[in-house]
């Protein structure tokens, strides 16, 4: 008589290979964790020249104004008020930038690729002890609308330098982010389980 594990052993060898390929995403995450570095470096960057303007460094304050975009027709002599502003902006949206990626990688690995085991590390994010496929997905889109929301201010403190057609598309866009946050966060809810539903 045939032995039905034997029999079965090639038909579950297509499903193993295709569960096995979901390690073809680590390389992307190692990529992502690479990106953060890179953003790591820019913040300490610019937060450098924003130190040694602040102590009178022409050249420093030079390329903060380039790196920000700004403009005046009066020659700026050191920092003022604006130029200290949009460059802190630009650091914040660094921040949540990176955040994002921590969001995206540890998530998306613990999500899609393998578990970590991380129910009894101190320092496990809150967030990660719930996390799947959907909570992914309205903290993204939570995340995307901070983001939004940073280069919409830095855009406005700066509006002199834009035109007004970039101001309304920023604008549009920002609230396109809000409107698709909103049904991401509507259609989880939609799908979730009535209370004491029967599975």
């Amino acid at each position: 008589m045939t032995d039905p594990v034997k029999a079965t052993a090639p038909i579950r060898a297509l499903p193993n290979l295709i569960f096995a390929s979901r390690w073809l995403q680590l390389p992307l995450y190692i990529g992502l964790i690479a990106a953060q570095g890179i953003y790591v470096f820019h913040f300490w960057v610019e937060l450098v020249h924003l130190i040694e303007a602040a102590f009178g460094n022409d050249a420093a304050l030079a390329k903060l104004v380039t790196s920000i975009g700004y403009k005046s027709d009066v020659q700026l002599t050191g920092l003022n008020e604006t130029v200290i502003m949009l460059v802190v902006l630009a650091l914040i949206d660094v921040v949540m930038i990176s955040n994002l990626l921590i969001m995206v990688i540890v998530g998306g690995y613990e999500t899609f690729v393998s578990r970590m085991h991380l129910e009894n590390h101190p320092d496990q994010p809150e967030w990660l002890s719930h996390v799947n496929a959907s909570v992914l997905k309205v903290k993204l889109a939570t995340a995307i609308i901070g983001i939004s929301s940073i280069h919409l201010l830095k855009t406005f403190i700066n509006a002199a330098n834009y035109d007004e057609k970039v101001l309304m598309w920023q604008t549009i866009i920002h609230v396109v982010f809000l409107l698709s946050a909103m049904a991401i966060a509507l259609t989880d809810r939609l799908m979730q389980p009535a209370p004491g539903a029967k599975h």
